[in-house]
């Protein structure tokens, strides 16, 4: 004989039975709810400084490649610091298109951004060159960087500079507490050349700032040593990205499609691996710390038996009458390479000018003005690998968390140091970006 036992709850059980399951019910949301906030805080925060639209179209590729990786970062900001031509408009113009594409790539996630809140947060910063000083004064760019690194977080702000360091400089003279809440991660080399001034006002006043300088480490990312043919420089477009979007369909008009995207590493260094190390691997190279940015102070002329590193500061001063006119006004010109870089007053009869040569190189400049002392003058250098040079008393003496190139030998690809961080990635992160580029047949 079997005994059954019917249990019949009560009202009182009942309704303790649905208060639990309600109880159940609320905590299975506030988890949700907790993760949800979780998975958003662990997005690292961007802001991108560019000179996209300038001298070098490479920035397009860059910003493309960039809103296809959206949904994995918190972009904060995108800061437009040209030299020449580029203004804002060049990153809205692919945020249009990005907006086109946007229905294909939610579908794969809801995590990329709106955008209304991208042209929103889109600022146009500096777009001059910094006189000797390094600053000149605040843009709506710079305004932004310090808003955003002020923002009540407690993730650090990255700063992606793909460009030059103006509106960052800015910023820092502007609130130098900014130092605390922002980690900067610039692309130099042709960059340094053209910013040598806000350069050196960094490394000089802020030499505590974290801050990785990739000065060849980023052209990893388009040389081809190595590499199969399928992803070369030359061949990913055909392959992985033509036909695919109106992203894809844009990107045949920067370099007819081959790949450069010299400021992608910064992004890619966000992506894979540690940011927070960066002595460590990642998609955007391998650093090692520098407690010294070298330069090379020269009075009056130099030639080329002095020898320097390539990327090194070089800094000319040259002696002329006294003038009353305010330091930092521009008396005269320099030519080097067929482009004409400005000199300015220091004071005190002294007038000063600032390079920086992005490879090894015989370097020859040339000057011109109306003050007859400085008319004419020329002078040499020899600039070598690696970066930074021998120490010299003239040196930025820097803090404990600034980054550089490795200085290792096998970790060159021909002169270009520390590339080979990079490009041992390269299958890795280019066939990554080719699955994405599905999303948009």
């Amino acid at each position: 004989m079997t005994l059954q036992i019917k249990y019949s709850p009560s009202s009182e059980d009942y309704s303790k039975s649905k208060n639990t399951l309600f109880l159940l019910f609320l905590v299975c949301l506030m988890c949700a709810g907790v993760y949800t906030m979780e998975a958003q805080e662990i997005r690292p925060r961007i802001l991108i400084s560019s000179d996209i639209g300038g001298t070098d179209p490479d920035d397009f590729q860059s910003m493309i490649h960039l809103l296809m990786y959206a949904n994995e970062v918190s972009i904060e900001g995108l800061v437009s610091s040209p030299y020449g031509p580029g203004r804002k408009t060049d990153f809205l113009d692919i945020i249009d298109l990005y907006e086109k594409d946007l229905p294909k790539l939610k579908e794969h996630s809801e995590s990329f951004p709106h955008p209304d809140s991208l042209r929103n947060m889109t600022k146009q910063g500096e777009t001059e060159l910094a006189p000797f000083k390094g600053f000149r004064e605040a843009t709506e760019g710079s305004d932004w960087i310090i808003k955003c690194a002020k923002k009540d977080d407690d993730q650090p702000l990255w700063v992606l500079v793909w460009g030059g360091l103006e509106d960052v400089a800015q910023a820092l003279h502007d609130a130098p507490e900014i130092k605390e809440r922002i980690k900067v991660y610039w692309i130099g080399g042709p960059n340094k050349k053209w910013g040598a001034y806000a350069y050196s006002y960094i490394a000089e006043n802020h030499p505590d700032l974290w801050i990785i300088e990739a000065n060849a480490t980023y052209r990893g990312w388009f040389m081809d040593k190595d590499s199969t043919e399928d992803i070369s420089s030359k061949n990913f477009y055909k392959n992985y990205i033509k036909g695919k979007g109106h992203m894809g369909e844009d990107f045949v008009n920067y370099y007819n499609g081959e790949i450069k995207m010299g400021d992608t590493p910064s992004l890619a260094y966000i992506l894979n691996g540690d940011p927070n190390d960066p002595t460590g691997e990642s998609w955007g190279g391998s650093f090692e710390p520098i407690n010294r940015s070298s330069r090379a102070v020269f009075n009056e002329t130099s030639a080329k038996t002095d020898t320097i590193a390539a990327y090194d500061i070089i800094e000319w001063h040259f002696k002329g009458p006294e003038k009353e006119v305010p330091q930092d006004s521009v008396c005269f010109q320099f030519e080097i390479w067929e482009q004409v870089w400005n000199g300015y007053y220091l004071g005190n009869g002294t007038y000063g000018a600032r390079y920086s040569p992005k490879k090894p190189e015989l370097g020859t400049f040339t000057t011109t003005s109306n003050i007859p002392e400085l008319d004419g003058l020329t002078g040499s250098y020899t600039s070598i690998t690696p970066w930074p040079h021998r120490p010299s008393k003239t040196d930025f003496q820097l803090g404990s968390n600034w980054y550089g190139d490795k200085k290792d030998p096998e970790q060159f690809i021909d002169a270009q140091q520390g590339a080979k961080t990079v490009a041992k990635h390269r299958k890795a992160f280019l066939m990554d970006w080719a699955e994405r580029w599905k999303w948009l047949e």
